[in-house]
């Protein structure tokens, strides 16, 4: 998937949130978005790969093999030469997400390698399937052990998140009332853990 119609010169307004994209595509930093449903989270994640630096020819074939091996590529494709941007739907099974099954393939963050992940809605993912990530976040690697292979992938990333301040979104805003309880809040954020 990728997003080269998509640029970041297109946004309007939201200097402050601009500005933190940008730093964070200067030094490659994950990224969490919190704010009110419409307030512009998807839009601006998926125009940041056009503020990221170029490929590098290895940058390009690595991430070229990779989609290879994971049948992405259509034919007569030459090298890719967009940083990709992948975002799994909240759905996402783990293996779906770091890879593996009864043959090896990728997932969806070793697909995102040398690009973006993001992750519309964060609390909606399965919690336990979110904490996968921790590890390949750190190590920039995935290594799956089954009982008949063991393959690792690479996947350097930056991640890039979304979310709602409460389940119904309008906490903390000025035009709208937040309905929600303090516990229904409370919960809502625990759905991501502290290290991630």
């Amino acid at each position: 998937q990728y997003v080269s119609d998509l640029d970041f010169a297109d946004v309007r307004g939201q200097e402050s949130v601009k500005r933190a994209l940008e730093v964070a595509a200067a030094g490659s930093h994950n990224v969490i978005m919190v704010g009110p449903p419409g307030s512009g989270k998807s839009m601006m994640a998926k125009r940041l790969p056009s503020i990221l630096p170029p490929l590098s020819l290895n940058e390009s074939l690595e991430t070229t093999q990779i989609h290879s091996i994971a049948g992405k590529l259509k034919k007569n494709t030459g090298l890719i030469a967009q940083r990709p941007f992948r975002s799994p739907h909240h759905t996402i099974s783990e293996v779906a997400l770091v890879g593996g099954g009864m043959t090896p393939m990728p997932g969806e963050i070793t697909l995102a390698h040398n690009g973006v992940l993001f992750t519309d809605e964060l609390p909606e993912f399965n919690k336990h399937t979110l904490e996968v990530l921790r590890q390949p976040l750190e190590d920039r690697t995935i290594t799956i052990s089954r009982a008949k292979y063991t393959v690792t992938y690479p996947c350097s990333f930056m991640f890039v998140a979304s979310m709602n301040p409460c389940p119904c979104g309008y906490y903390g805003t000025d035009d709208s009332k937040c309905n929600c309880k303090e516990s229904s809040i409370q919960k809502y954020i625990g759905q991501v853990s502290g290290p991630l």
